[in-house]
């Protein structure tokens, strides 16, 4: 086959560095943006933090979201290039007008999250733990191994490795030829460690370990070890006649009993302190207030910080501008010096950008869930999917997501995930549609209220909804039940 050259004209969709560089700061919550900024300061030297208000020459206007732009300069190294360098956009004395995004709100100033956010010091589990086993009279050999146990333990408290692979840890970590037995006889020792019941295999050793522990301290919990040994299966399932037969318990002792198990800790590791400590706090990206029946929302500070291009970076380029002598080595500079200007004014855009696609998508949603928003009541909320705020604001379904995605508002009833506005919508008797959410919300009223001694079926539930009017199936209902987490009837169950 011979080759042969042709001209082919074709049209192609790319993305922009720009664009790409949008994208990934709408997805980022305000909680992380600070971080995501101080990287880009660290990576351009040309992107400074304003302490005070300043006028900067280089803000642009708001670019739409998909624009791009074509004159991006690439060094290629030619002669050409070096005698065609043109300063003249960056070296202008104009002050230009000061950007919307360091515009800030002073009427409410709760919100000006300029402060440091506290993070309390604590003790984590681990540490706790160690602290423990500095107690005990080890050798080194000992010692080692508690710690490769210690280590092994999971934040809830539990020791989910089999005792060999402990063992053959050991062996090629610690360079410790040791046995099942000695391991065994070191997990007892730290199974008397607090929390109680830290260390367990499985939940029914975690509870029995707990029941020990009130035994020496002169509880009795006799019956209630019985139970757990003998009849955990049937607890877990709440069987309670057979454990009731078996032990010949009366209705009194049964409840006695029961009532003492069901206190005990399942979790011992998880009510110390916390590991992760960036999941214990939620700082919302907006603020909606409620002005005598006019919702004022607000943009968390955090989202608009005061960047502008560096002042050093701009006498540089003057000095060069007035310079006679412009050799190769001076020109490249200058080319370097253009490339981070025009970096640092791309991420302020992106900033901006990013700025106003967060508020309109906000006030979208917030226009769309009024009722909500003053009354706080679930039941008010309208069925809303992501197309619905898509086609109200003019962006892309996959911008209004990434908006959506990891952003929190606070109102005067409670801090919401920006996805707990989402919902699919549900077809009453009269032909009205609602959302699935205030369904939900109707469930979870109807099975709070429930006799905990007699709980309402899947089956109940339904012929209670189709009652109120909502066209709903059998499935469905138990579909809402697993998805706010709420278990069968059987174990609802309370004697």
């Amino acid at each position: 086959m011979a080759l042969s050259q042709s001209l082919q004209q074709k049209l192609l969709q790319k993305l922009s560095p720009q664009q790409i560089q949008l994208m990934k700061l709408l997805q980022v919550p305000t909680a992380n943006l600070e971080e995501r900024i101080k990287e880009e300061l660290e990576e351009n030297p040309a992107l400074e933090v304003s302490d005070e208000d300043h006028d900067d020459q280089f803000d642009t206007e708001t670019k739409d979201e998909f624009e791009s732009s074509d004159d991006d300069f690439e060094p290629d190294g030619s002669e050409d290039e070096y005698d065609n360098i043109d300063i003249s956009e960056y070296v202008g004395d104009d002050d230009g007008e000061i950007a919307e995004y360091k515009m800030k709100d002073d009427n409410y100033p709760e919100v000006d999250d300029n402060k440091v956010i506290p993070y309390r010091i604590e003790t984590s589990f681990h540490e706790h733990l160690l602290e423990q086993l500095g107690m005990l009279k080890l050798d080194d050999r000992q010692r080692r191994i508690a710690e490769q146990i210690v280590g092994s333990i999971d934040d809830d408290g539990y020791l989910r490795r089999e005792s060999s692979a402990i063992v053959d840890d050991l062996a090629f970590r610690q360079n410790i030829d040791s046995n099942e037995q000695e391991v065994e006889s070191v997990i007892r020792l730290i199974q008397q460690f607090d929390p109680p019941g830290v260390g367990a295999r499985n939940l029914q050793e975690c509870l029995l370990l707990q029941l020990q522990r009130q035994k020496v301290q002169g509880k009795k919990v006799e019956t209630a070890i019985d139970v757990l040994t003998n009849y955990f299966d049937e607890f877990t399932k709440k069987h309670y006649d057979k454990i009731q037969r078996g032990l010949n318990l009366s209705d009194d002792g049964l409840k006695d009993v029961i009532g003492h198990i069901i206190r005990l800790t399942p979790k011992p590791g998880g009510n110390h302190g916390d590991i992760n400590k960036a999941e214990s706090y939620v700082v919302p990206d907006f603020f909606i207030f409620n002005n005598g029946g006019k919702l004022e929302l607000t943009l968390n500070s955090k989202n608009a910080p005061d960047l502008r291009i560096s002042e050093g970076y701009r006498d540089m380029l003057k000095e060069y501008d007035k310079g006679s002598k412009k050799d190769k080595r001076q020109k490249e500079a200058v080319i370097f010096i253009k490339q981070k200007i025009d970096a640092a004014k791309w991420f302020i855009d992106a900033i901006k950008q990013r700025q106003h696609t967060l508020t309109s998508v906000m006030e979208t949603i917030m226009d769309y869930q009024r009722d909500f928003f003053l009354t706080g009541d679930e039941t008010t909320l309208r069925p809303m999917i992501l197309k619905d705020i898509a086609e109200r604001t003019g962006l892309d379904i996959s911008t209004v997501s990434r908006v959506a995605n990891s952003k929190f508002v606070q109102t005067e009833f409670g801090t919401y995930r920006l996805k707990f506005f989402f919902s699919e919508s549900l077809s009453t008797d009269s032909g009205e549609e609602v959302s699935t959410r205030e369904v939900k919300k109707i469930l979870s009223d109807l099975i709070e209220g429930e006799s905990k001694k007699k709980p309402l079926s899947d089956e109940k539930l339904t012929d209670m909804l189709q009652e109120k009017g909502y066209n709903i199936a059998r499935r469905t209902v138990a579909k809402y039940r697993e998805q706010l987490n709420i278990p069968v009837a059987r174990l609802r169950k309370e004697l």
